[in-house]
């Protein structure tokens, strides 16, 4: 199955998770996973939260992320990948002057949905 996120219209989100600015992004979702191409404007955020029942993958494409986690923070540049466990919880700031284009995968393995 092919999924080419760029043909899902992008939905903006006005201070996604309780973070700062805007968040654009194109999702494909079912009863597995959530498949996410997100793109976060310079000076936006996606709020702290709370893996609690999955955990979630995050690949930077472009720009740079500032990521805080339970534990500290970390710099992730294009090309990385920022992995936040089930149980712990993180937030994601687009750090410069460019956008920051990330795609992120939420397992859903036996949630029910």
């Amino acid at each position: 199955m092919i999924l080419d996120l760029q043909h899902i219209s992008e939905t903006p989100i006005h201070n996604f998770k309780g973070g700062d600015g805007m968040v654009y992004t194109r999702m494909y979702s079912d009863d597995l996973n959530r498949i996410m191409l997100a793109r976060i404007t310079p000076g936006s955020s996606i709020g702290m939260h709370t893996h609690e029942t999955n955990s979630e993958i995050v690949y930077v494409l472009s720009g740079t992320a500032r990521i805080m986690m339970d534990d500290g923070e970390e710099i992730v540049h294009a090309g990385q990948t920022h992995y936040c466990p089930k149980g712990h919880r993180h937030a994601t700031y687009c750090e410069g002057n460019e956008d920051l284009v990330v795609y992120a995968v939420v397992p859903e393995h036996g949630q029910g949905k």
